[in-house]
């Protein structure tokens, strides 16, 4: 009961950091942020997934080996909050987690385990998603009860968060803000967040000084909701996880300053509730987590960012399925759950059929009901 009751507090404060009180009668259409951690290749640290469990305050973490999960040292880790969102730094020594009105840091020992440089948070402040520059040096978090984007400089060495710095924005037509997402450009110069029905805002970023700028804005009916967020290894494609009416994934190209242009063909139909998004490291396949389906769609990436349905498509995943990433090796994709059954899943890419995902192994992400909310993969 008590770990229900957990949940409940949980889903409590996420409806009113999405003020989605403020319409009615929608049913699952409103879910909580996209806080995916994505990952990528390149380290010559370890293969790891980190799981924010926010039903049971707990972190837990996994090394990925050939068609295995295998749980670090120590984990889960227990906590004295719910964490909401978590990412790695691009050199995978740190692992940054959002709770209720705080960050954390944590070092990533060489085994995969988890331990806190410092105690207390390392910043005071109420974010429900995470994002690191690729240089590394800056940590962006979408504040979770102001309208504005919340800056940090990293320290590389220990992982300290500089002073806050907050980056304001507004909306067109007095849209009702439903913080979703936020996802930094590969080239380093653009910052795109979702905004559910209050749709996305693009910022030009100074990966020198640490300037950020709103310079563009994407409006969407107030019975759409925009989740989740892709760019592609060029910054020359936006995919949105959307929902709602015109619900499916959204592709855009993207033109100076962050200016977006629908592509012909947008939006292409995926799942009920597209929520998480995710590139593979060739860029030739696209996949997105429908929460609502407990479903996976995938796609082939063609001319211009169309997309093309995979053979098989949608795939099977767990209950609420709300995160996704690609892990180090590129050969696995990840699934969290928030629902379970199971928490955490693993796919490899079928050999005969190209793109098409397998289910090689999944795992029960602690004991009991978890609330698997964000996924966290080193790069």
């Amino acid at each position: 009961m008590a770990k229900w009751v957990r949940v409940m507090r949980l889903w409590v404060w996420i409806i009113v950091v999405a003020a989605v009180s403020a319409l009615t009668g929608c049913g699952n259409f409103f879910v909580p942020p996209d806080n995916g951690g994505g990952g990528g290749g390149g380290s010559t640290t370890g293969n790891r997934a980190y799981v924010a469990n926010s039903a049971n305050n707990t972190l837990a973490g996994f090394t990925v080996g050939t068609g295995t999960l295998t749980a670090v040292p120590s984990s889960p880790v227990a906590l004295n909050y719910a964490p909401v969102a978590a990412v790695t730094t691009p050199t995978n020594s740190f692992l940054y987690v959002a709770g209720q009105g705080a960050l954390y840091v944590y070092t990533i020992n060489s085994d995969g385990s988890l331990s806190a440089p410092s105690t207390g948070a390392a910043a005071i402040v109420n974010v429900v998603a995470l994002d690191i520059s690729p240089d590394g040096n800056w940590l962006f978090g979408l504040d979770g009860t102001t309208t504005a984007v919340d800056q940090f400089q990293i320290n590389k060495s220990t992982g300290a968060l500089g002073g806050l710095i907050q980056t304001p924005y507004s909306v067109a037509n007095n849209a009702v803000i439903a913080p979703r997402a936020i996802r930094v450009a590969p080239n380093g110069t653009l910052v795109f967040i979702a905004l559910g029905t209050g749709g996305d805002l693009i910022f030009t970023f100074n990966t020198t000084t640490g300037a950020l700028a709103s310079s563009a804005q994407l409006t969407v009916p107030a019975t759409t909701s925009d989740n989740g967020l892709a760019v592609d290894s060029t910054t020359s494609l936006l995919y949105i996880a959307r929902s709602g009416t015109g619900g499916g994934v959204a592709v855009f190209s993207i033109g100076a300053a962050g200016a977006l242009t629908s592509i012909t063909g947008s939006p292409f139909t995926a799942g009920n509730q597209p929520f998480s998004i995710v590139i593979d490291p060739t860029g030739t396949y696209l996949y997105v987590a429908n929460r609502t389906d407990g479903t996976i769609s995938g796609f082939t990436i063609g001319t211009g960012g169309a997309l093309t349905a995979l053979t098989g498509s949608p795939y099977a995943s767990g209950k609420q399925v709300s995160s996704i990433g690609i892990d180090q090796s590129g050969k696995y994709l990840l699934a969290a759950a928030f629902g379970g059954s199971p928490d955490l899943s693993m796919y490899n890419f079928d050999a005969a059929v190209p793109g098409k995902l397998d289910l090689v192994t999944s795992t029960a992400t602690g004991t009991g009901t978890q609330g698997a909310a964000s996924l966290a993969l080193t790069h």
